[in-house]
């Protein structure tokens, strides 16, 4: 799927939001500091890079040169930046631990958890972060979805995903070998403005600068004079809550 986030990267890491503090201290409590940890899906490593200061060693992996290069020049030592994908488990070094943020969506997800449950030693868990199953929409992704309606563009759906499926995760995860759920959950607030809208837009497999081409800057001001329309204030504050549900075999 590297050509779902072609020129996404730079974008990616500037405007796509990190976890925050508490989310990553927990998942550093969970996964302890002698631990190896796969993170499947790093991209440019937004859990990887905050995470990697408290566990011994990350797999950072990712099926986009672009992504792992954008990580890779955070420079922290004991990240080592893979390029492979999830049917590619198998072929990884040994891991402690998963964590995913916003990637397991993408995966066909019973065949992961199948080969994880292979994988992963005694007391091995699974981490997926990011909003809660009852998270809102924010006002402008409606805004942001017509638009992209308007240029044609359409959502990618991986077999096995949440896309193709319909399935959250919860639900996948309750008939897996992984289905002992814990939930943290933490509260933040970020101000959003136009130009962060349009970065974080720029990041989305919908509407990369390889997707739109040339059709780009006409699909940015449509973006920009839409948005603007919304929000006159110029920028506005959003309640994020950041959900950090991790998943244990039943039979330990």
């Amino acid at each position: 799927m590297e050509h779902l986030f072609g020129g996404a990267a730079p974008y990616y890491a500037r405007y796509r939001l990190g976890h925050g503090d508490a989310a990553i201290a927990h998942l550093a409590r969970t996964f302890g500091r002698e631990a190896t940890v796969l993170d499947l899906g790093s991209g440019p490593g937004t859990i990887a890079v905050p995470l990697a200061a408290q566990v011994a060693r990350v797999l950072a992996v990712d099926p986009d040169e672009e992504m792992l290069q954008e990580g890779a020049r955070a420079g922290v030592a004991n990240i080592r930046w893979i390029k492979a994908d999830s049917t590619m488990l198998r072929q990884l070094p040994p891991f402690d631990h998963v964590v995913m943020g916003r990637s397991f969506h993408w995966m066909d997800r019973l065949a992961v958890l199948a080969d994880l449950d292979d994988l992963l030693p005694p007391g091995g868990v699974i981490a997926l972060v990011g909003p809660t199953r009852e998270a809102r929409h924010q006002e402008w992704h409606p805004v942001a979805q017509r638009v992209c309606e308007e240029f044609g563009l359409t959502r990618h759906q991986a077999r096995g995903s949440f896309q193709d499926t319909g399935l959250h995760h919860d639900d996948v995860l309750e008939t897996s070998p992984f289905a002992r759920l814990e939930r943290v959950a933490s509260e933040r607030t970020v101000v959003w403005d136009v130009d962060s809208v349009i970065g974080y837009q720029l990041s989305l497999s919908i509407s990369t600068p390889s997707r739109l081409g040339e059709r780009r800057e006409e699909f940015l001001t449509a973006l920009r004079r839409a948005v603007e329309e919304a929000h006159p204030e110029g920028s506005w504050s959003v309640g994020y809550t950041t959900e950090v549900l991790v998943a244990r075999r039943t039979r330990e």
